[in-house]
């Protein structure tokens, strides 16, 4: 993979409970997404897509498996990582249905946030925000508090923090559930230019009729168990 980034998930499993009242939510996942590529990941509720998110997010312990950022392996039958909320931090970025911005911080802020937090300082962290806000068109409203900002815009600012520090790896639950098909069309275009400029990987789950015919590969979960389809990965038109 193209400067050593990207996602691969190997045999991935998830057992919850013990014995007779075992649950195999995830039965066996295989996964690879390159940098610069988005991928979909659907399936029916109750097929495992939220248990592989939370586990891919680190946010909680797979059973067994192998999971892999780059070249260094996050998770091989236990943790390889010591510190999961600096993986989260620094190599994870989330993009959630609601934007969940920080009422009280204006845009800049919401997104210059997370690079405070791992260590920048307040002027390189504002300076990474702001460039953030202009590749996603939304520099004007930089000085906006959230509620000044439409959904969409909102939207762009979220995208814009799960950017910030540069992580080589994306999750987007839902991202477009809430939006029209314009807004949802332009939210898929803005996530490929984005996985290309920065050379993130991004895993979109979602159920969104609208966007799956846009993905060039995808992930269909059934069971607990992964299936790799080719997408028809139709053009998305100019942003």
């Amino acid at each position: 993979m193209a400067g050593g980034k990207g996602i691969t998930v190997e045999g991935l499993k998830k057992r919850y409970g013990s014995g007779v009242t075992a649950v195999d939510a995830l039965k066996r996942v295989d996964m690879v997404v390159a940098p610069g590529e988005v991928v979909g990941l659907i399936g029916p509720s109750g097929s495992g897509k939220t248990t592989l998110l939370k586990c891919l997010g680190a946010v909680i312990e797979p059973t067994a498996g192998r999971m892999t950022i780059g070249d260094e392996v996050i998770y091989g039958g236990e943790w390889k990582i010591k510190d999961l909320r600096a993986l989260r931090r620094d190599k994870i970025g989330f993009i959630f249905q609601a934007p969940y911005l920080i009422p009280f911080l204006d845009a800049t802020d919401n997104v210059a946030l997370l690079p405070m937090l791992a260590g920048k300082s307040n002027s390189e962290a504002r300076d990474r925000a702001r460039e953030l806000l202009a590749a996603l068109d939304v520099a004007h409203r930089a000085e906006a508090m959230p509620s000044e900002l439409s959904g969409g815009e909102q939207q762009r600012v979220s995208i814009a923090r799960a950017l910030a520090n540069q992580p080589p790896v994306i999750l987007a639950d839902e991202p477009t559930a809430p939006l029209d098909s314009e807004r949802a069309m332009a939210v898929i275009r803005i996530l490929n230019s984005m996985a290309k400029q920065y050379e993130a990987a991004i895993i979109v789950v979602t159920h969104d009729e609208k966007i799956i015919p846009t993905f060039r590969r995808i992930y269909r979960i059934r069971d607990g168990k992964t299936e790799e389809e080719v997408g028809e990965g139709r053009s998305t038109g100019p942003s």
